[in-house]
């Protein structure tokens, strides 16, 4: 069995919780997938932290507060301690695409932001993810990146097939398993 990473990096909408087109702007729209909350918690029980990386344009275009965002994230955690998980810190970029930040990912800066707060180094460290966005993040910082197929990821997979060099999933219980299983 291969050693178990110290650190596993999420994205948030189309891995932890379901995505939508019109942003995820209350609580009341958060709704975790299937098996997700308990995938980060089986993680969590292996030694494993779990940092999330979202961007979150949704604020920059005005749809949403910091405040909103603050709500929607204490639905998440709350859920995730019901069964048993926690995350170690969520990084967001708050700006809209035309801001041309460092943050927003592709960009590698939310992922340099949890280098730094963690004393580690990215290289090969999973990032499970559902978008080309979320790859080109981690290969920006010498991530591992592997992708699932809820969110975006069926999609970005047909837009993008160069995506397919990496390892996929049908969601993040399917990832967790692999990687709990020493098949990642």
């Amino acid at each position: 069995m291969n050693q178990l990473p110290r650190l596993v990096v999420l994205d948030r909408d189309g891995v932890i919780n379901e995505d939508s087109d019109d942003f995820i702007k209350s609580p009341e729209e958060w709704e975790a997938i299937p098996g997700s909350l308990e995938a980060i918690a089986r993680l969590n029980h292996a030694g494993v932290a779990v940092a999330v990386a979202t961007n979150q344009s949704g604020i920059g275009r005005g749809l949403l507060t910091i405040d909103d965002l603050n709500r929607i994230h204490a639905k998440f955690q709350h859920a995730l301690a019901r069964v048993g998980g926690h995350v170690q810190g969520i990084f967001f970029c708050p700006h809209a695409p035309e801001a041309g930040c460092a943050c927003r990912k592709p960009a590698p800066g939310l992922l340099r932001s949890i280098e730094q707060r963690f004393s580690l180094a990215l290289n090969d460290v999973p990032f499970i993810g559902d978008s080309e966005r979320d790859a080109g993040a981690a290969l920006a910082v010498k991530a591992r990146p592997i992708m699932v197929r809820t969110g975006k990821g069926a999609r970005d997979l047909q837009k993008h097939p160069e995506l397919s060099r990496h390892p996929w999933y049908d969601d993040l219980a399917d990832a967790v398993d692999a990687l709990l299983g020493g098949n990642l």
